[in-house]
């Protein structure tokens, strides 16, 4: 039976772990390294299909989580699936809801079954488990469906990063047993907390269980970036080469250089569309405020040499304008620019890693780069 999603490792860079490949899927092929824009609802925040096609959107991410509590999966699956209900026929993932539904620390109760929790919305009595998830995800037709981890918190001691290591290897197996699906591919999650004997296990365990990719969890919860890209160093000679690496919830334009520096293929994050709405924009010179009273009379673009709408149409005075008196498209714009930001970033990187100069890519980031003014 042919596999739903494979994975060609087409180019290594010569001097980093930098790597270039392509992952192929139902609904068609993303060239990686790749930012993944996330559609918690079934939608990413103030865009449309069209436009995140036009960005150069490859694949986005959806929110298993948040779809079984509304609308639900059967709703979803009565109007074609998620692809058809979104109007999106690129490919998808969906998370397994695990990361969400550990942060209701206060509403849910952890079980080998799986976790009792509250809904956010109406605190009903809910219940996911690995079966559940994945019955949820082959309900939305997702291309690539997550297996239900446990996300340790920051900071945990050893032994309780253990147990849920554990545990989140068990309920892996569960997942990969329960999963029919035969165009949708179930990514396992390496988990471990901060502690590095932990992520190697947990490494070495799941690539034994032969997935066709895997996520790596469970880091920017709020440790320091060094610590995370340790993590990250310490694991990745035990990732398997030839499966997709996806660090899951990153996405700082630093960390995606870094994260790629490493070895990793995907990434996603809500960064770019929530602090659109606020007004703060991603420049290869750092963190920009365009709300800022320093550039109410500033006709430039967001940045120069920019290629997306906003920056191609539109002032900083202008967007700085629509988001003090409170208009949509202030945000809008902002939002269209921080993506296509990413999405620009990462083809730059995969043009660098084509020609071998990715090292030289990452110092001349980096110092452009104003970390003070980062994220």
């Amino acid at each position: 039976m042919p596999k739903p999603v494979t994975f060609d490792l087409v180019k290594k860079d010569a001097k980093t772990h930098a790597r270039r490949g392509v992952v192929h899927t139902p609904h068609g092929d993303i060239q990686t390294p790749i930012f993944m824009p996330v559609g918690t609802q079934a939608t990413v925040k103030a865009m449309t299909s069209r436009e995140l096609k036009e960005i150069g959107s490859q694949i986005i991410l959806s929110n298993t989580y948040h779809l079984h509590i509304r609308p639900g999966e059967e709703l979803i699956r009565e109007a074609g699936g998620l692809h058809k209900f979104m109007s999106w026929d690129r490919p998808i993932l969906t998370d397994s809801g695990g990361f969400q539904v550990f942060s209701l620390a206060s509403l849910r109760k952890i079980k080998e079954e799986g976790v009792h929790f509250r809904s956010h919305l109406d605190g009903s009595k809910m219940f996911i488990g690995p079966e559940t998830s994945m019955d949820i995800q082959q309900a939305l037709g997702s291309d690539i469906a997550m297996a239900f981890d446990v996300c340790s918190p920051y900071p945990c001691d050893h032994r309780t990063a253990m147990e849920a290591m554990h545990r989140t290897h068990r309920w892996a197996k569960r997942c990969k047993e329960h999963h029919t699906r035969e165009d949708q591919a179930v990514f396992g999650i390496v988990q471990g907390a901060f502690y590095e004997d932990l992520r190697i296990e947990s490494a070495k365990v799941l690539a034994d269980m032969d997935f066709p990719g895997y996520g790596i969890g469970g880091l920017s919860v709020g440790e320091p970036k060094p610590i995370m890209y340790g993590m990250l160093d310490a694991i990745m000679p035990y990732m398997p080469e030839q499966k997709p690496r996806y660090l899951m919830g990153v996405g700082s334009p630093d960390c995606l250089v870094e994260g790629v520096y490493r070895g990793v293929d995907m990434f996603d994050c809500v960064l770019a569309t929530r602090v659109a709405r606020n007004g703060t924009c991603f420049t290869d010179n750092g963190r920009l405020v365009i709300r800022n009273a320093q550039y109410a009379r500033d006709f430039g673009p967001i940045e120069e040499g920019c290629d997306c709408y906003a920056c191609q149409n539109y002032s900083r005075a202008y967007i700085r304008h629509l988001l003090k008196a409170g208009e949509i498209t202030g945000g809008r714009l902002a939002t269209i620019h921080n993506l296509r930001y990413l999405l620009r970033l990462m083809e730059r990187i995969r043009k660098a890693i084509d020609e071998d100069r990715f090292e030289e890519f990452r110092r001349d980031f980096f110092n452009k780069y104003d970390m003070s003014r980062n994220f």
